[in-house]
């Protein structure tokens, strides 16, 4: 990563002016390179995996100590010309701080099967390190003989370590590459469970709660859209976990009240991922909610601070544009996931305080039981006045969404849903969809049998109530298991027809929805066989667009199954793709690249990849491999790489070509049938 401050105070100008540094930057950088030393020396534990490779860089850098503690303590200033040198080598030192905390702090699952990723890291950062020290003019620095020695021998490891790159376990790697590629309900042989547990040293509940919360980090770290990759890895780990509880429980120890006991009895709770915490109170947050500055945080903790006067973001400081508290669900379902993966009770959204209840007040109270009256009554007249009114009450505060599904509302919502009435009906559905935004009324909608009404209306109610129904099911969907339940109970092809024929906003509703839904694997090939794929081709392809954003990210979701690849290849895709990477918004195009990254893999990659060159995909993905987001640098490389595969391909297939033609008189056709054989024998 490079050193903003540095490129704000150091400016290369023409060979024959001296390099202008601002006063005191040479300190600044070289007080600079000793912390960054510092925080590579604490790094200290290693995960098994290329631990050598880790231990080996870590001490070659903490060798470099010396250097920079003689600069920090010499009396003759850096000459100016000489710090963009030393910058580099901060440049280096930041890029290998990154990798050894992943030696140190991630998936030991990832470090394995993403073995040619880490080799290529570590053939980066020695490469860094070596052309940093190479620059570094040690005859004009003030450094004794011995700590220049000492730097010349790093240089000369550091110049044949890039030579080399070690292999992971090849056994280890095997077996895990076995099981990441099973479906998540296959069962896997004992023997090797028992292997794995063992080689990656998950074998007690703190062991498997670290490999949980290195594996959840990446899930944060991805803005809670981590892909098939995590979410297969995930379910690896959960596999091995399951063994190593129900075969060793002597090992794991016992899982009670949320805390883990190992076999000696001593407890040790699971360290709670930052992100997890509420930046007030530190804890783990049962409610987070977002304000207006997109921070997170406990709701009870962000209403206090409200409460005393405060009108400032407490992290930022910035001043908060409203009071409004937005739930951050996605956060909430991480949160779950990762209780449920380390043995604790998923947080319980706290009831609402006494000043709260008190907010929906007696008179209310009553009301709300008046209207419950009439919905149980014959005349319809009565029910769509009623299921109007507390339609309207749900949409009013939190407070009254409590009231009125303790009050026993939802069965009788529920019971509205297929009448033939379509007023009645649009009321209870969009009842249904304001109480859901209280966390605590979500089971209740789904254990109310509300599903199967919602998709009815979906299906055969008016425009508003299936925009509505849309809406209600994408919010109940916010809960994982609950996308199962849905998708189940046949709402995705009745919402793939809404994004369809629907209006704007009803398109939208049914966008997010199957974007929600699509996440949970056993959904993607159901929106396939619904006819998702033309849709949202269509989509894309209409002039002025604005349903591109939800188009392209619902393609990338579903890419990544079987089915979705195909149904995306036959739809034309990689010129629509290729030029939504040339002239589409940022996001947009990292979407589409990682559509292209999943046609342009398999069995008709050749063909995907061979229309892509031909629209100019190549240059494209260059710039965006340069200046794309972070996700959209990935899924470019990754697409340069199998370019570059193939290009090498084609020239020794024409290499061959040539060779068998020189001297013979055989027909041109047979030496390109023959080619064309051996090609396709070697794919196999």
């Amino acid at each position: 990563m490079e050193d903003s401050s540095m490129q704000s105070k150091v400016s290369v100008v023409s060979p024959d002016r001296e390099e202008e540094v601002a006063p005191g930057a040479s300190e600044e950088l070289v007080q600079s390179l000793v912390d960054v030393v510092d925080e590579i020396s604490a790094i200290s534990e290693f995960k098994n995996a290329y631990r050598r490779q880790f231990c080996s860089l870590s001490r070659r850098i903490k060798l470099l100590g010396p250097l920079i503690e003689e600069l920090r303590e010499s009396k003759n200033p850096i000459p100016d010309k000489d710090v963009e040198s030393l910058g580099q080598l901060k440049i280096a030192l930041e890029s290998a701080k990154e990798l050894l905390r992943l030696g140190s702090e991630g998936s030991k699952i990832f470090l394995v099967l993403e073995t040619d990723h880490v080799n290529k890291r570590f053939c980066e950062v020695t490469s860094q390190l070596e052309q940093a020290l190479a620059i570094i003019p040690f005859n004009k620095l003030d450094v004794s003989d011995e700590v220049r020695e000492q730097v010349e021998l790093v240089y000369a490891q550091l110049k044949r370590a890039k030579e080399r790159a070690d292999t992971a376990d090849l056994e280890l790697y095997t077996d895990l590459l076995s099981i990441y590629n099973m479906d998540p309900d296959a069962s896997v042989d004992p023997v090797i469970l028992k292997r794995l547990a063992e080689k990656l040293q998950l074998i007690t509940i703190p062991d498997l709660m670290q490999e949980s919360l290195a594996l959840h980090e990446m899930v944060v770290s991805s803005g809670g859209d981590p892909g098939k990759v995590v979410e297969k890895m995930s379910n690896l780990l959960k596999k091995i976990k399951d063994f190593v509880q129900t075969e060793s429980p002597e090992v794991t120890g016992k899982v009670k009240n949320g805390v883990g006991f190992l076999a000696d009895g001593q407890s040790k709770g699971p360290v709670i991922p930052n992100d997890f915490r509420c930046p007030i109170s530190l804890e783990l947050m049962k409610d987070p909610v977002i304000v207006s500055t997109g921070q997170t945080y406990e709701r009870s903790c962000i209403e206090q601070w409200l409460g005393t006067g405060h009108n400032t973001c407490p992290k930022t400081q910035q001043k908060l544009t409203s009071h409004s508290l937005t739930p951050n669900y996605v956060l909430r379902s991480l949160i779950a996931q990762w209780c449920e993966s380390n043995g604790l009770d998923p947080p319980k959204v706290p009831a609402l305080p006494n000043k709260s209840q008190s907010a929906c007040s007696a008179a209310e109270h009553s009301r709300v039981l008046d209207l419950l009256q009439k919905l149980s009554s014959q005349s319809l007249d009565d029910q769509r006045l009623a299921v109007g009114e507390l339609r309207l009450l749900a949409k009013r505060n939190t407070e009254n969404r409590a009231c009125i599904a303790e009050a026993g509302a939802i069965p009788l919502l529920v019971s509205l849903l297929t009448v033939s009435d379509l007023r009645t009906q649009e009321h209870a559905v969009t009842a249904l969809l304001n109480l859901s935004i209280y966390e605590d009324n979500k089971g209740k909608i789904i254990t109310s049998g509300a599903v199967l009404g919602i998709v009815h209306v979906l299906k055969r109610g008016s425009m508003e109530a299936r925009e509505n129904a849309a809406a209600t099911l994408f919010s109940l969907s916010v809960i994982d298991e609950n996308k199962v339940t849905i998708g189940a109970a046949g709402a995705i092809p009745p919402l793939v027809s809404l994004l369809s024929n629907g209006t704007q906003r009803g398109k939208k509703d049914a966008a997010t929805a199957l974007f929600n839904l699509c996440i949970y694997q056993g959904n993607k090939g159901k929106a396939v066989r619904a006819g998702v794929i033309p849709i949202l081709m269509d989509l894309l392809l209409e002039p002025g667009s604005s349903m591109m954003d939800e188009a392209l990210a619902i393609l990338a979701i579903l890419s990544s199954h079987p089915e979705g690849k195909v149904a995306i290849g036959a739809a034309s895709a990689v010129p629509v793709l290729v030029g939504v990477i040339r002239n589409g918004s940022s996001r947009n195009k990292e979407n589409a690249a990682a559509v292209l990254v999943h046609l342009c893999n398999g069995d008709q990659q050749h063909r995907y990849l061979i229309e892509a060159q031909e629209h100019g995909v190549v240059s494209l993905l260059e710039e965006l491999a340069n200046n794309g987001t972070d996700r959209g640098k990935r899924k470019a490389t990754l697409l340069l790489e199998r370019f570059n595969r193939f290009l090498g391909q084609q020239q020794q297939a024409e290499a061959q070509l040539e060779s068998r033609t020189q001297g013979r008189d055989e027909p041109l056709i047979h030496v390109l049938e023959q080619v064309q054989l051996d090609n396709s024998t070697a794919d196999v």
